[in-house]
């Protein structure tokens, strides 16, 4: 059977599939201007029946997910925004990377100056910088925002584990007309979650996701990041 081209009766064939997949990779971007405009209940429950087919380490789907709306999305905002603003130290549950280098350090630097340079910031001016990392904690004006948090006893897999979940998310939003940015940035806080919700201490933040409707017309989401190539990545070994 020539699985590029055929597939059971009354379904699309792979080819139309993978397309739609495709699709969906390239058109999603980290949206970080949103509309006022709050989503449909019933929209939200849609992306998250949808990312809860996540696959998981023996099925454990460690992902809980706490999503902030209205004026429990504003006391949130105000809180974490001001310890961040502060210059509180940081409190991970997970340890952030070490170090960037070669070219992961050149992927990082590409993409930002992609924003900088989007927004009209010069290079180097780093009180300009500062500022524009402080939008993550007004969620970048998204009318919502979840926290991925995990169990403790399942370590770096549950973590692991979340991060598939993550990216299911995004697409099965992207699919639905809706934008999203995940935030490492909100697990520097992860203490302050926790107080903040009532979560327990053996929940581990792993990061957070703001989404609702993108503002198109916002120059700052104007711009894409490049993707490394296949032979960038990947080794094949053969014999």
């Amino acid at each position: 059977m020539d699985f590029a081209t055929k597939a059971p009766a009354g379904r699309h064939s792979a080819e139309q599939r993978i397309g739609v997949l495709e699709e969906l990779l390239n058109e999603r971007y980290s949206v970080r201007a949103f509309l006022p405009r709050p989503v449909p209940r019933e929209l939200i429950e849609r992306v998250l029946t949808t990312a809860q087919r996540t696959a998981s380490w023996c099925n454990s789907q460690p992902w809980q997910v706490l999503i902030a709306s209205g004026e429990a999305r504003e006391r949130f905002r105000k809180l974490i925004y001001a310890q961040a603003a502060s210059g509180a130290g940081d409190d991970h549950d997970f340890a952030p990377p070490r170090e960037y280098l070669g070219v992961y350090l050149q992927r990082r630097r590409e993409s930002g100056f992609q924003l900088y340079n989007t927004l009209g910031i010069p290079r180097g001016d780093k009180a300009a910088y500062a500022k524009q990392a402080l939008e993550n904690y007004n969620f970048f004006g998204a009318p919502h925002v979840a926290i991925i948090h995990t169990d403790e006893p399942l370590g770096i897999y549950g973590a692991i584990d979340c991060g598939a979940y993550v990216g299911n998310f995004m697409l099965a939003a992207q699919a639905l007309g809706l934008g999203t940015i995940p935030q490492a940035a909100l697990a520097r806080h992860s203490g302050l979650i926790r107080r903040h919700f009532g979560l327990g201490d053996d929940r581990k933040v792993v990061c957070g996701i703001s989404f609702g409707f993108a503002d198109h017309a916002h120059k700052i989401n104007s711009y894409r990041t490049s993707r490394a190539g296949v032979a960038d990545t990947v080794t094949f070994v053969e014999e």
